[in-house]
This record gives structure tokens, sequence and C-alpha cells, in this order.
């Protein structure tokens, strides 16, 4: 599955680019002032338009430097003086890796010289720009607008990102340039083989791990965390078959990534993700499972990608004769999510099973196309429901009629039943479970889907 595209709002500081952000995901989910560099870090969120999805980046304003006393610069706000070397790192890395750029500006304050430095920098990136000039709460602000074409960029969209103006007309020309866009990497992003996204908290060894597996020195190894920074593709061959591994940068406890390049990291990591078709979760045993491992694995879960969990430095454990089995009932327990995932005990450094990781990869790849008959199917739905009967509410009782396999990769299930409300989480669990019974789809999420006659699923 190819990566959503993504589309990152920049500007300087103060012209509402959270808000806009908000308006965009639907979602108060980045903090708004009227001081200007209230935003620091960079948020990310997912929107669609025009049956288009697209992932949202919020970031803090490309800084410029003015002479003390300019107009152009307003008070920041407080503590984040120190912060503007960061703010504009973290921008310009956006722009670097947005497919689509939206430039919020001031339309109350016209163009400002900031603004015509944001602009130089966003001209030489060559990309579908287009410019929202934001606080368009007048009919008058609409005519003020026009001034914003001396950029240079592109289309100028009078909006209002508080009330909600303009934006359906500045949507239609995102969709439409990311149209343009995708259809020069589909073919690329789409192709069948094989593609495993390495991932984990920094300093794991998830850089050493892909070393061993190809044979050769292709990525910077540091015992200082942090240090892959980009998503890195490497193609090799694999009894006969293409395979892309992507090493991705060290994923931190969301409260401790550190702003500008780290942080922009993470999310070329969740790109890396959304892109693979197995995610190799690297653990570090020495530390074992930690919250942040969690929240790894939570994300290739909600993206429905298959996993296998690789417990490195497994040489630099001291171990007794329950020390296997002991990591490995810790894993299950805090990692109870994905019971299905395979687990490996590895040792990057010394090659130690390194030759499982590949063979358990394509086996959870495979399982991925696994397709089950209709018949074998409702055969293991009836089997269920005779052990362990369907909820009731009241007097009614949910039911069954037939279940069908509509998709691979990953599997998904559809069920159709009488009223979607009476059936509860826990006998969704049942039934995946039961279905594992027979098909174990080790290392991939199975889904099921429910439809109400005569309704569409949910």
């Amino acid at each position: 599955m190819a990566r959503k595209p993504v589309v990152a709002l920049v500007g300087r500081p103060n012209v509402g680019k959270s808000s806009l952000f908000n308006r965009l995901v639907g979602e108060r989910l980045a903090v708004t002032h009227e001081i200007p560099g209230t935003t620091r870090d960079r948020l990310q969120s997912e929107a669609h338009w025009n049956g288009i999805q697209f992932r949202v980046i919020d970031t803090g304003g490309i800084e410029v430097y003015e002479p003390k006393g300019s107009r152009d610069i307003a008070p920041l706000a407080e503590g984040s003086a120190d912060f503007v070397p960061q703010i504009k790192s973290q921008a310009l890395i956006a722009v670097e890796d947005a497919d689509v750029i939206i430039m919020v500006v001031d339309i109350q304050h016209g163009v400002t010289a900031a603004d015509e430095t944001v602009a130089e920098i966003l001209r030489r990136t060559h990309k579908t720009i287009i410019v929202a000039a934001n606080k368009a709460d007048v009919l008058k602000h609409e005519v003020d607008a026009v001034e914003f074409y001396g950029l240079g960029l592109g289309q100028v969209f009078a909006i209002s990102a508080i009330h909600g103006a303009g934006i359906g007309d500045m949507l239609d020309a995102v969709t439409d340039a990311i149209k343009d866009v995708v259809a020069g990497w589909q073919d690329k992003d789409d192709d069948d083989h094989l593609k495993i996204a390495i991932v984990g908290r920094p300093n794991a060894g998830k850089s050493t791990l892909l070393n061993k597996l190809i044979g050769e020195e292709r990525v910077i190894v540091s015992p200082i965390a942090g240090t892959t920074r980009d998503a890195i593709d490497t193609q090799l061959i694999w009894h006969d078959q293409p395979v892309t591994l992507i090493d991705t940068a060290g994923i931190r406890r969301r409260g401790r990534i550190e702003p500008g390049v780290e942080q922009f990291s993470v999310i070329r990591a969740f790109n890396a993700i959304e892109r693979s078709d197995v995610a190799v979760l690297v653990v570090d045993g020495v530390e074992g499972v930690t919250d942040q491992d969690e929240h790894i694995a939570g994300y290739v879960l909600e993206e429905f990608k298959g996993i296998v969990i690789v417990v490195n430095k497994w040489d630099a454990v001291e171990k007794d004769a329950f020390t296997m089995n002991t990591f490995m009932a810790t894993i299950r327990e805090r990692l109870h999510f994905i019971p299905y995932a395979p687990v490996i005990f590895i040792s990057a450094l010394h090659g130690q099973r390194i030759h499982q990781v590949l063979e358990k990869v394509n086996e959870v790849y495979e399982n991925r196309f696994i397709r089950i008959p209709t018949s074998q199917l409702n055969q293991i739905i009836r089997e269920a429901v005779e052990h362990h009967a369907p909820p009731t509410k009241g007097a009614k009782r949910l039911k069954i009629y037939y279940g069908t396999q509509v998709r691979v990769d990953p599997p998904i299930f559809l069920m159709h039943i009488n009223d979607r409300k009476l059936l509860h989480f826990t006998y969704e669990r049942f039934l995946e479970n039961r279905i594992r019974d027979k098909y174990p789809f080790e290392g991939t999420p199975i889904r099921l889907s429910f439809r109400e006659r005569g309704k569409d699923p949910e």
C-alpha cells in the first residue's frame, strides 16, 4: 500500500497555521494562541477531502530574523525565543518531505518582509504551493488576497480558518495537486514485492540488524541514539525474490522527542510503516519491553500491517533456564493486543539467529494473502455460535447469517448480521480467535466487519 500524501502547513509565526490544522483534521489538536511562537513542535493527523486521504503536518513558523524594531515581527510567546532555530529546522524538513505545501499568510497584515523570505525558501522546492490568505473574516479582506500573488508562488485563496470560509475551494486545489503527485509515484510505491520496515526505539540495534541482513555496512551505526534520521530503503534479493528493507530513525517516547530533525524523523518512520507490508519491531533485550514499544506496536496494528518482534542484544542478557520464558511472558503481557506476533531472540552484533528474521517475515507476508473459502468460514462461524451463543439484549439475540472474506492483505471478513447494536467487542474478539484456531494468520492482523441487512458494513 502506498504511503499517504503529505500536506505541510508553513509560514511565519502567528498567521493561523494551527487554527487551519484544526479545521482540516476536524479536531482541536493544536494549541492556538494569539502570541506568535506558541506552536513549537510539529503535529500531524489525517484529513480527507473529495475522497482523498492525506496527512497534514502543522509546523512552527519559519522564523525570519528582522532588525530590532521591525514592524513585521511581533514578540514571541514566552520561552519560545530559544526554540526559533528548531522551529525553523522542523518547518524546513517538513517542506522537504511534503508533497503539497500550504503557505499560510495573514491577509489583515498584508505581505511582510518575513512572508517574502519564506516564499523565497519555498520557491526553491519546485513543489506545488498553495497560498492560504488567512483571517479573511469580512468581504473586504477577500479583495486584499490579490496582493499575495506578488509572492510568485501560485494560487491564492482567501480563507478564515476560524469560521471555515473559503476552506472548500482551497481543499479542492489541494486534492487536485495531490492527484498529480500521486500519479507520479503510484507505480513505484505500489509494486508487489515484500517491503519490510525496521522500527523501534533509538539505539535498539535497528541499523546493526539491517547491516547484518544485507551483509555490508549500508547504514552508519553509532552508540549515540538517534543517528539514523531518514527512512533509508535498501534493495536486496532473497531466495530469488526482491525485498526492500526500510531502516528508520528510532521512535522515542512522545514527550521525549527533541525538536527539529528528530521530531520529523518520527513522521518518516510512520510513513515507512504505512508503505511496508511487515514491520520488524526491534526490542532492546537488555532494557526490556517499554511503553514506547507498546506505542509503536499499536501504530503497526492501526495500519493493519504484519509484525515480527525481534528481541535484540540477547547475548548481553544474563540468563538462566527461565530467562527466555520469563521475557516471552512479559512480551505477551505488555503487547497483549498482538498475541499473534511471532518473537525471535537475536544478537544483531554477533549474527545470532539472524537467518530466522527474513524467514519469519516472509511467512508473515504470505499469511496476509491467505483466503478462507466461504464454506469453511461459515463452518467456523457455526461452530463458534454453538460453542458460545451470541449476546442478547432483552428478548433479542444477535444473529450471524453468514460470513465471507472480502479481501486479503490484510485479511478482512464481512459478517452479515441482524442488529449491529447487539454486537459486543468481546464477541468480536471471540470470533476472531475461533478463526485463528483454524487459520492462525501468524504475524498479521485480521479485521472483522459487520453489516446489517440492507446497510453498509461498519
